[in-house]
């Protein structure tokens, strides 16, 4: 038997070895950096992830198809001159009001709506995805991962942090209810060097480099007292600061000064967003009044924004939350049917719709639409109502299999389903 010492000394060994051995060199610089993901465990942890992220942060943004084309556009155009072209790059707008802007590995990138209104040209979009795309190419997101995992405080940390999250009021845009999907924090030199090669890339590309000093300056005075409100998202992960707007300066001192902003053409693909910039406001605020519990407040404010722009199903969706708490079942069932009808590949659509079907003891729709959310997002919602629906049917053998999973999951909703085991296998 060893001592507690022993095993103290054997773990720090373990982990000295673990460093050593995951020494890899970054693609884009050519220094070596820790790593515990091969590139092959990269390729596919981006695969996977991308489509459940999107899920859980509001789905891709469908109103207006021509913004998601020229957002990819511009990015295919920058991942060309990047230091490891031949990644699978992606790039999709999210229906998602925080100003936000992120990267898996692989190359699997994704911009918030919400961040989109605050750019003003082209160069500036041109830095942040330039910017995202070096994250990418030189792996800083698995050399996160990997010193996360060496700290004990890896994904399945991170998924379980996120399973405590309440699915209060049925008030939810979708972003609370599945796993934790892996999004960075990167440290100051991995923003520095993000920052250097984005604008590289940007130069190669055509655009001017000034793009980023601007974009740079602009977060810089977001951060600052209430105007910070909302931004918590994108500050977390990349921290703005005077000294990154400084070495932005210096880094374009040695590039082309003949780039172009295009502002006009990125003015003419968020017109449409800025033409629903009031209902997407009403729509926040309806949320914020939801979340107080301001039920009527909230139904005249969404109610509005559908009328405002009445293709964005996430309106009706809303609705359909709120006339669920006013124990309006029959009409938010009919309000998440229209959510379902103009964006069918939402999970939390076919969720909500397949729960007020349950409730209004319509059990063959209830499991069609709970069994048609698990094909985008698996979620221990989706789970316990089918245990529920089984259990009403009769079919105690397929209950208890979506009870244990939903279970497994902690939280209130687990414990929910765990009552319902002890209540099926007579142990309670």
């Amino acid at each position: 038997m060893i001592s507690r010492n022993q095993a103290f000394f054997a773990a720090v060994a373990l982990t000295a070895t673990s460093i050593i051995s995951g020494c890899v060199t970054n693609p884009v610089t050519g220094e070596q950096q820790f790593s515990l993901v091969s590139a092959q465990q990269e390729l596919n942890l981006g695969q996977q992830q991308y489509p459940i992220n999107q899920q859980q942060q509001g789905g891709q943004y469908t109103i207006d198809p021509n913004l998601q084309e020229y957002v990819n556009r511009v990015g295919q155009k920058l991942a060309r001159f990047s230091d490891q072209p031949q990644l699978p790059y992606e790039f999709v707008v999210l229906n998602n009001s925080v100003p936000n802007a992120w990267a898996l590995p692989g190359g699997k990138i994704a911009i918030n709506r919400g961040l989109l209104v605050l750019l003003e040209d082209e160069a500036e979009l041109a830095a942040v995805l330039g910017h995202e795309i070096v994250h990418a190419a030189a792996r800083h997101s698995a050399t996160a991962m990997s010193q996360q995992q060496v700290l004990g405080a890896g994904l399945a940390v991170l998924g379980a942090a996120t399973k405590e999250s309440a699915y209060a009021d049925l008030i939810s845009t979708g972003s609370q209810l599945g796993g934790s999907a892996y999004i960075a924090r990167y440290g100051r030199g991995n923003e520095l060097e993000s920052d250097e090669y984005g604008m590289k890339y940007m130069a190669a590309a055509g655009y001017d480099p000034q793009g980023a000093v601007r974009l740079q300056r602009k977060f810089v005075e977001l951060s600052k007292g209430r105007q910070s409100n909302g931004l918590e998202a994108l500050f977390a992960s990349h921290p703005p600061s005077q000294s990154r707007v400084s070495a932005n300066i210096e880094h374009s001192n040695s590039l082309p000064k003949n780039g172009v902003t295009n502002r006009d053409a990125y003015q003419k693909a968020i017109a449409q967003l800025k033409r629903d910039a009031d209902a997407y406001e009403n729509y926040d605020d309806a949320l914020k009044a939801a979340n107080k519990k301001q039920f009527d407040t909230a139904l005249n404010l969404v109610r509005k924004a559908q009328k405002q722009q009445p293709k964005e199903a996430s309106f009706f969706a809303l609705e359909g939350d709120l006339l669920a708490q006013k124990k309006q079942f029959d009409k938010a069932h009919q309000a998440y049917d229209r959510a379902v009808q103009k964006n069918p590949a939402l999970f939390s659509h076919w969720l909500k719709r397949g729960m007020m079907s349950a409730q209004l003891k319509n059990y063959t729709a209830a499991e069609r639409d709970l069994n048609r959310s698990l094909r985008y997002l698996e979620t221990a919602y989706a789970h316990f109502y089918l245990g529920e629906v089984y259990e009403k049917r009769g079919n105690k053998q397929s209950a208890f299999k979506h009870y244990e999973t939903a279970a497994g999951a902690g939280g209130e909703i687990g414990s929910k389903a765990q009552a319902r085991i002890q209540a099926l296998t007579g142990k309670g």
